[in-house]
């Protein structure tokens, strides 16, 4: 029994969610987002609270239960709020700097990596080190961070390389003589 999907959500003001079917259609501040939800899975809609039901008791629609809990949820607090996700560059020389619609990073090759920024993603660098991806769809975010982050992953002796903020790198010890 998935005790994700036992817990109902709770829409905050300002967001308005429709249901049709599986479809379900969710609009806030920033924006619209809709997601169809399994067969497995009856939404019942009751002023601000939204409850997840189960039509049968086999773990597949168990599973699809608490998976669709967390779309709707994500679906949700991405057109009130958004999700970000931030990236730190370390090592000598290495930048990055915005250009109109594209990101151009100096990370030691030699020619300069120009990302195209999706659409819906906004991205901002406070300063040459630091990469902010913000943007209203979980996966989008998350999909443009790692992306980005694989233009030049942390190498584990010196640690240099484009890092999520807060990850640790497990270091090596270099060759001895």
């Amino acid at each position: 029994m998935s005790r994700i999907g036992m817990r109902p959500i709770q829409i905050p003001d300002g967001v308005s969610v429709d249901v049709v079917d599986q479809l379900v259609t969710v609009k806030g501040k920033l924006g619209q987002q809709s997601a169809i939800l399994s067969d497995v899975v009856n939404i019942d809609l009751q002023d601000k609270l939204i409850t997840l039901t189960l039509h049968g008791k086999s773990p597949q629609a168990s599973k699809m239960w608490g998976l669709s809990r967390s779309l709707l949820s994500n679906l949700i607090l991405g057109v009130n709020d958004g999700f970000t996700r931030k990236l730190e560059i370390q090592g000598v020389g290495y930048r990055a700097q915005l250009q109109g619609k594209e990101l151009v990073l100096q990370l030691g090759f030699s020619h300069e990596v120009r990302y195209l920024i999706p659409e819906n993603i906004k991205i901002e660098c406070s300063d040459q080190t630091h990469i902010s991806v913000f943007g209203s769809d979980k996966q989008k975010v998350g999909q443009t961070a790692a992306e980005i982050r694989s233009f030049r992953k942390p190498e584990p002796y010196k640690g240099k390389g484009i890092r999520y903020e807060g990850e640790y790198v497990y270091r090596k010890e270099g060759k001895k003589k």
